[in-house]
């Protein structure tokens, strides 16, 4: 899980910029990988610079950050 409102974007993992972007968190010890295994199908910025890779698609999660902002 992680917190809605700590979220700075969500974006595809397929660009080179992204590329380099998950090397420099997991050289910086901010890498978090919360794929289980799966393929990797969106990358999630943190406000505190962590990086996490997710199996869930990134429309998906941007989905369900509109929901919860509705909510909340």
């Amino acid at each position: 899980m992680v917190v809605a409102s700590r979220v700075v974007a969500v974006i595809s993992p397929n660009a080179a910029p992204i590329r380099r972007l998950r090397e420099e968190a997991k050289e910086r010890g901010k890498l978090v990988d919360a794929t289980q295994g799966r393929k990797t199908r969106s990358v999630i910025v943190t406000d505190s610079d962590h990086v996490l890779l997710s199996a869930v698609q990134a429309e998906t999660i941007a989905q369900r950050l509109v929901e919860e902002g509705e909510e909340g």
